[in-house]
């Protein structure tokens, strides 16, 4: 639609819409704030993160884009302010997997001589009140590592502390998440990302909150790490579908669960997996401490 005029793309579209067999996506642009009304009650501010690495070892990896951005929200958690996005690249001094390459767009040519700002992303993330990430539990120990001036910070995770099912969405993943909302944007790069994160943590759910306001709620709950030390090989199957993650370090199987859980999950544990032979780890955790 080349040459078109801004109102009839907009009329295009409203028809569109308007036949059940159509559904209109509008891609996602920069803005400097998502509600359009005054600030209700205290603000505080939120800074959304995403990173792009080396790989997935927490431990060897490295980081080669960190991307931030701040953004103020309300009691209600109505963005009314979002800031301006901040990247960078940084050189891993090792050849880039041809893999991630392709998943990035970034190459060693890209990288070469680049360093993050650490002083300036520490001012930034130190600032906020709560970080948020897509996936915190691969962020979050990238980032500690690699500035562990902000390490002991709140931290939330937007795909894993809400149950998108109930509130209407399909998947978790953050570009399908868009889509149900009615966005679209080029992924896989960490600015990009970040953006169409607070897009999301902006929307309004169909109860009237936004996504925001039901993450808070979520990241200010004591939850608690499970970890299913020294569980019976033969129980891998069991716990991995029931949701427990493997520790490669730790060399155990572990999750996250909500407080009114633990004496379910223990019983699950007990009954299931250690059969009269051991017994599980259940540690509180703050927003402070999740996702280490």
């Amino acid at each position: 639609m080349h040459g078109h005029l801004p109102e009839d793309l907009a009329r295009a579209a409203r028809t569109l819409n308007a036949d059940p067999n159509f559904r209109v996506l509008r891609r996602l642009a920069p803005v400097n704030r998502l509600h359009a009304g005054p600030a209700v009650g205290k603000t505080r501010i939120g800074v959304a993160l995403d990173v792009e690495t080396t790989g997935l070892d927490r431990e060897t990896d490295k980081i080669i884009e960190l991307a931030v951005q701040r953004f103020r929200f309300d009691e209600l958690g109505h963005i009314v302010q979002v800031g301006t996005p901040r990247t960078w690249r940084e050189d891993p001094h090792a050849p880039i997997d041809p893999h991630i390459t392709k998943l990035t767009g970034l190459t060693s040519i890209d990288l070469e001589g680049q360093a993050i700002d650490e002083a300036a992303a520490i001012e930034i993330l130190a600032s906020s009140d709560i970080i948020i990430a897509h996936n915190a539990a691969f962020d979050r120990p990238f980032v500690d590592r690699r500035l562990p001036g902000i390490a002991g910070r709140p931290w939330a995770c937007s795909m894993a502390e809400l149950d998108w099912l109930e509130l209407g969405f399909d998947g978790r993943a953050l570009g399908y998440l868009l889509s149900q909302c009615g966005w679209f944007y080029e992924g896989h790069r960490a600015e990009n990302d970040i953006l169409a994160l607070i897009y999301l943590l902006g929307h309004t759910a169909s109860d009237g909150g936004t996504i925001l306001t039901k993450l808070i709620e979520s990241a200010e709950r004591t939850s608690f790490r499970v970890n299913a030390v020294d569980a019976p090989f033969e129980g891998k199957d069991s716990l991995k579908a029931r949701g427990y993650r493997w520790d490669a370090a730790l060399r155990f199987w572990w999750k996250t669960i909500p407080g009114e859980e633990v004496e379910s999950e223990r019983e699950w544990l007990l009954r299931e997996i250690y059969t009269g032979h051991g017994e599980p780890a259940f540690h509180p955790q703050s927003a402070c401490d999740r996702y280490r």
